[in-house]
């Protein structure tokens, strides 16, 4: 996946914001980046222009070589479907279906026969293989969250979009949680894109890309706490008036 010259702006003339301004990145297979910055510095807004969420003032993005800031709201809502997958902070599964119907549900969707093996293997890896008839009540939130990230896996999207995964988890949770990522990652060969806040959590990514009004302004490669620390403290230091 790659964005040239993204930039999404909102309003006009002296009042305009420039939420994300001139991006260009590239995102590797089987790479895990993290995107940070200080509060209003795009990168939310930079997730939703890669994902599709959001329409780019200027730019593009490309997933699999195509053009999806070309592609009309049939043929993005396919792609969105078939090709990208979603954590949220919210787990967003349907509190009447089981973990494994929520897993499947993308699938159903799109008519398209499950892998049993690669359910198999990505169930067993997230430790869910004894909670697949167990409906969202009945799972605690990493569990619900494991669930969700189970159902991005299954369809073996080209990239996964992860908006604060562990913002609502506990600190044992949310590290099994990253783990597994990271995981996919390598096992798998799968490319996430996550936005985070916590400096922990970024150690988990390949790399981090630091974000300030709108600007890619660092990257690291095989972040170590202190090093997204020392970043995000001078980026700090740059926004403050």
């Amino acid at each position: 996946m790659e964005c040239f010259n993204l930039s999404k702006v909102y309003g006009n003339g002296e009042t305009a914001v420039h939420a994300v301004n001139a991006v260009s990145a590239r995102f590797e297979r089987a790479q895990f980046t993290a995107i940070m910055g200080p509060s209003g510095s795009g990168k939310t807004t930079l997730l939703h222009l890669l994902a599709g969420l959001d329409t780019p003032t200027r730019g593009k993005v490309e997933i699999d070589g195509r053009d999806i800031t070309a592609l009309g709201d049939r043929e993005l809502t396919d792609l969105r479907r078939d090709r990208i997958g979603f954590i949220f902070q919210a787990f967003n599964l349907l509190p009447t279906l089981t973990a494994e119907q929520n897993i499947l549900l993308p699938l159903k969707l799109s008519g398209r026969r499950p892998d049993r093996p690669f359910l198999d293997q990505i169930v067993s890896s997230l430790g869910l293989s004894d909670r697949l008839s167990h409906r969202p009540g009945e799972l605690s939130g990493g569990q619900q969250q494991r669930v969700a990230v189970a159902r991005a896996l299954l369809t073996r999207p080209a990239v996964i979009f992860a908006d604060e995964p562990t913002g609502a988890l506990d600190l044992a949770t949310g590290r099994a949680l990253l783990t597994g990522l990271r995981d996919a990652c390598r096992t798998l060969g799968q490319t996430i894109v996550m936005v985070t806040h916590d400096p922990v959590a970024a150690t988990y990514a390949d790399r981090v890309l630091f974000m300030a009004d709108g600007h890619l302004r660092y990257e690291i490669i095989k972040p170590a706490q202190d090093s997204v620390l020392t970043a995000m403290k001078s980026l700090s230091e740059e926004v403050t008036p």
